[in-house]
């Protein structure tokens, strides 16, 4: 009577036990067994792969957690994410508006994702840094959001599209060094989140930065709030007598047939996203100051 004053909520109603975005994330891409991996992006952005043995060292960098069914998880979390790339996707907007335009906002989104496949490769000479709050990955206490530039570089529309993309993916990227070093392996990884609605933009950026096949399926924009459902589901045929394992489930009753693209890392966005990073890496400094200035 708490829960449901009107009573119809009866005892002995099966309830799904609760997760987190993480635990949720991972099913709503089909990444709970061993040796899988899984990005979503939001808010904050994560990396999670499932391992199959022990992290040799504690680092600041990953926190290990668990699928929901119980397997040790290692996880890159970066606290900003698109919210960033969002709030210019609003600029643009009120812009277009101004102009007469009447393009909603999943028009200009998915216009200025776009535009960032015919930026320069490297970014040619622009910086972003989407730092809304700290990031621990990069040593930040706090967040100073900002866009750099060089007197030569080229600043148009494509090449700063290109890098607030880069923006978002460069702390991860630095955390799965981390993993690398360690030893952990993961053949691709699947992706998820709004910003990959937009087929092949964001996708094809992340697998040069993270230099592994990324999968993006149709429920890529569906979130953990789908992954949710399906766990409370999945409890529901348990309940029923279903003898299947979580990963067994995924993989034959939910995404079975799922429709999937793969982005492999292409040669030359892989050698521009390193040489952005190098200059990323470097400019923590301007980061560090402006923390301290501003």
């Amino acid at each position: 009577l708490l829960l449901d004053p009107t009573g119809q909520l009866q005892s002995g109603s099966p309830l799904c036990p609760p997760e987190g975005d993480a635990g949720t994330g991972m099913v709503a891409t089909n990444s709970v067994a061993q040796r899988t991996g899984n990005i979503s992006a939001g808010t904050s952005i994560f990396a999670m792969v499932v391992l199959d043995a022990p992290l040799k060292e504690v680092h600041h960098e990953i926190d290990v957690v668990t699928t929901p069914d119980g397997h040790p998880v290692a996880m890159v979390h970066c606290n900003n994410g698109a919210s960033e790339f969002a709030a210019w996707a609003q600029v643009f907007g009120q812009f277009a508006r101004a102009l007469g335009s009447d393009a909603d906002d999943n028009a200009v989104f998915e216009t200025l994702l776009r535009s960032a496949l015919q930026g320069a490769a490297d970014g040619a000479g622009l910086l972003a840094y989407n730092n809304l709050s700290g990031e621990p990955v990069a040593g930040l206490a706090e967040g100073r959001p900002a866009i750099l530039r060089t007197p030569d570089s080229t600043l148009n529309l494509p090449n700063f599209v290109r890098v607030q993309v880069y923006a978002m993916f460069a702390t991860l990227s630095l955390g799965l060094r981390v993993l690398a070093a360690e030893g952990v392996e993961v053949k691709q990884m699947f992706a998820h989140g709004g910003i990959f609605r937009t087929a092949g933009v964001a996708q094809r950026l992340l697998a040069a930065a993270i230099n592994t096949p990324v999968l993006v399926g149709d429920s890529a924009g569906h979130g953990g709030a789908w992954g949710i459902a399906v766990l409370a589901a999945y409890r529901r045929r348990v309940l029923d007598g279903l003898q299947q394992s979580l990963p067994e489930f995924l993989d034959s009753e939910v995404f079975a047939g799922a429709a999937l693209s793969l982005a492999e890392p292409q040669a030359d966005d892989r050698a521009g996203f390193e040489a952005y990073l190098e200059t990323y890496e470097a400019g923590l400094a301007i980061q560090r100051t402006a923390i301290t200035a501003i």
